[in-house]
């Protein structure tokens, strides 16, 4: 019963750590797919202060593997004496059949793969959301900028008429 007060308070933490919002923009997304990412205490610590930056980050094969490239998790400034390089490749926990796909897609169709969130699942374990996705060029960014506009205005003006 203790548990499940603790969860309905919010003293286990489980949520959005880290988001990659321009991500939606930049991208058409066309698949998503939820890795588990192998951390160190320190990172997750930090991770759960909410720090971490997904900008620049890009998910790709390596060994046979797949990795998490140029995430920035700043060192976890807790007095915990063990150092940790911010921008490290971290390791992605997937399937081998997954892999494979996700490799055969990213050669086969020229999409790539971007992070878009990392969040804690209710188990507080580390989780990355990547997308499977394709590069907007400069024409299709605009009609979404357009289309967004639009929903807005259109909520704006069904709220004023009831």
């Amino acid at each position: 019963m203790a548990a499940k007060d603790k969860k309905k308070s919010g003293l286990i933490s489980h949520g959005v750590a880290a988001q990659n919002r321009k991500a939606r923009f930049d991208y058409s997304v066309k698949e998503t797919i939820e890795a588990g990412l192998v951390l160190k205490g320190p990172e997750v610590k930090s991770l759960r202060l909410g720090r971490a930056t997904l900008n620049e980050a890009w998910a790709g094969e390596r060994d046979g593997e797949m990795f998490l490239f140029n995430c920035y998790i700043p060192e976890y400034q807790g007095g915990i004496l063990s150092r940790f390089e911010p921008r490290a490749p971290r390791k992605l926990l997937l399937k081998h059949k997954q892999i494979n796909q996700l490799l055969g897609a990213i050669a086969r169709k020229g999409q790539t793969l971007v992070p878009l969130d990392i969040h804690f699942n209710e188990q507080g374990r580390a989780k990355v959301l990547l997308a499977l996705a394709e590069g907007r060029n400069a024409s299709d960014k605009r009609h979404a900028v357009a289309d967004r506009d639009w929903q807005r205005d259109k909520a704006r003006l069904m709220r004023e008429k009831g």
